[in-house]
């Protein structure tokens, strides 16, 4: 297949790349040229997605049987793709979020379940409603919490950060708050299940990690993986509501039960997560926080500092 990714120099999109190639597929990438491209792509085409005109002038004279669209935040980013290559392209796989559901005290999250018109994610859900008026063979992914090398969001490097430094990590609540974190690798492997199988044509999918773990679990979790005692953290529990940090965020997740299931896009695309959560944590600190810098750099702590205190 001729495959149009849009971003693909970045986190998702390097690994998604990597399987693709390593499937003899074709694979153009459109993006703004900011980063390196990852070996064995066809072609880079720069651009800026949120241009419209772009797409139009870049794209002209292109053929694709299939597009992921990792990157799309609003229905503008995506639109313009679909109005150009609606009646051409076979697979149209989007990028979605399980932030799109509306909270609630039945979980976890399920793919018919109610989204919430106020998220900061609605731009996505109204992204998959677009997609799905139109007719186009689309599939949705919903990712949970993603992690795994080359990640740009502080999440495990949020707590390798204060596990390599022996400080105390300050968790919000009482720690027992159930989330879910998926690797990157697996979903790439999902995402590249997705393409071409009759089964996903209009179907949306959780991926994610096929277990729960508490933040405390999460810290734990994580000690394990950069080899030290899980047992001899200290973890500080505390109350947000007691503290103003303006915009700034004292931890890199949701403080609620947050985590999605996963058995529809196992049972339709014979898919299963390869990593455990410590495995997948190893993997991450191993191949990207522990090889690079950001163990050596300064971080800043003023905001644990002002819990702590």
């Amino acid at each position: 297949m001729r495959i149009l990714i849009m971003g693909g120099t970045r986190f998702i999109g390097v690994h998604l790349t990597r399987m693709l190639t390593a499937q003899e597929h074709d694979v153009v990438l459109f993006n703004r040229g900011n980063q390196p491209i990852p070996v064995g792509i066809a072609k880079q085409i720069e651009g800026d997605r949120t241009d419209p005109l772009q797409i139009q002038e870049k794209l002209a004279g292109e053929h694709f049987d299939a597009i992921f669209d990792n990157n799309g935040r609003e229905l503008s980013d995506t639109q313009p793709l679909v109005e150009m290559f609606k009646g051409q392209v076979k697979h149209f796989v989007y990028v979605s979020s399980a932030g799109v559901y509306q909270k609630s005290e039945q979980m976890p999250h399920r793919e018919g379940d109610p989204v919430d018109p106020q998220s900061r994610h609605r731009g996505k859900f109204e992204t998959e409603s677009y997609l799905a008026a139109q007719g186009i063979p689309f599939t949705a992914i919903r990712p949970v919490y993603i992690y795994g090398p080359q990640n740009y969001n502080d999440l495990e490097a949020w707590f390798f950060d204060r596990i390599i430094r022996d400080r105390p990590i300050p968790i919000p609540g009482n720690g027992t708050h159930l989330t879910q974190w998926g690797h990157v690798q697996d979903l790439a492997a999902a995402m590249s299940a997705v393409l071409g199988n009759p089964r996903a044509i209009g179907q949306t999918y959780n991926v994610s990690g096929d277990r729960y773990v508490t933040f405390d679990g999460l810290a734990r979790a994580c000690a394990l993986a950069v080899g030290k005692d899980p047992d001899a953290l200290k973890l500080v529990h505390y109350q947000p509501k007691q503290f103003d940090f303006g915009k700034r965020k004292p931890f890199p997740m949701r403080v609620q039960h947050f985590f999605a299931d996963i058995h529809k896009v196992q049972k339709d695309l014979y898919w299963r997560p390869e990593f455990d959560l410590v495995s997948g944590l190893k993997n991450s600190f191993q191949n990207d926080y522990g090889a690079g810098d950001r163990s050596k750099a300064e971080v800043d702590f003023s905001m644990d500092d002002a819990i702590l205190g």
